[in-house]
């Protein structure tokens, strides 16, 4: 494996995501975890679904801007909406479940598609979930 270009560094404590709280080394991400009150728990904090959910959507935005500068296609808007979902195992765990719906403005469905594609194949969270959890991709063009 090649040289890493960034390393990530957070730290968990407390109870992890029952009241505990995790924080960057550079102190930039400092959040107290919930468990959700869909999954009996108080809510009223951030849980590790919605921070993967924040990466993930955030990190396919850019692969989407980047493959779309380099095949020189021009749109007027985009958002990416990231829904990450836990589900139960029948083993007694729990696995991820992930929707990435891509928004477009000023380009037409065709092309929509084909770079949500490109961006599903060069984003570095959809490799590393790639044959591990169920996803789907979807563009939407306004």
């Amino acid at each position: 494996m090649s040289e890493a270009l960034y390393t990530a560094v957070a730290t968990s404590t407390g109870d992890g995501r029952a009241g505990g709280r995790a924080v960057t080394d550079d102190g930039i991400l400092d959040v107290t975890m919930a468990i959700p009150k869909s999954m009996g728990g108080p809510g009223g904090a951030t849980n590790p679904e919605q921070l993967f959910a924040a990466g993930w959507a955030s990190c396919f935005h850019s692969a989407l801007k980047a493959v779309a500068a380099q095949q020189k296609v021009r749109f007027s808007d985009s958002a990416v909406v990231a829904e990450v979902q836990i589900h139960p195992t029948p083993e007694g765990g729990f696995t991820l479940a992930a929707a990435l719906h891509v928004e477009f403005g000023g380009i037409d469905q065709a092309t929509a598609d084909q770079l949500v594609q490109a961006a599903h194949a060069v984003c570095p969270y959809s490799n590393a979930t790639r044959g591990n959890i169920d996803v789907t991709v979807d563009a939407t063009v306004a």
